[in-house]
């Protein structure tokens, strides 16, 4: 099997935080509060049935740049993912601080 991107153009409302997020292909977690859902196998395939939410757990490097690593709050399943430049700081920040379950709470719609 090999892997291959499937970009979907698609909005969603975030299940962590109710942000209203606005995909642009590549989209993959809510900007607001760096969460994302556990739906796909093949990025973009939207073919795993888990459902979990992947809220961020931490940050590591790829090629010199940071990502965010999360982890499916269903099945333990982590996967790291691009950070964005219209992610937000304060979220990065408390995530570096290890306050961003509090920083959710207080942003929560």
């Amino acid at each position: 099997m090999t892997k291959q991107f499937t970009r979907i153009q698609e909005d969603f409302i975030c299940e962590m935080c109710g942000a209203t997020v606005h995909g642009n292909g590549y989209t993959n977690h809510c900007p607001e509060c760096l969460t994302s859902k556990h739906v796909d196998i093949m990025p973009g395939d939207r073919a795993c049935d888990c459902g979990g939410l992947m809220p961020a757990i931490g940050l590591d490097t790829k090629n010199g740049e940071f990502v965010l690593v999360q982890q499916c709050q269903k099945c333990g399943y982590i996967r790291r993912n691009k950070i964005w430049e219209n992610d937000s700081k304060k979220a990065i920040l408390a995530l570096m601080n290890g306050t961003l379950p509090e920083y959710i709470q207080s942003i929560k719609k």
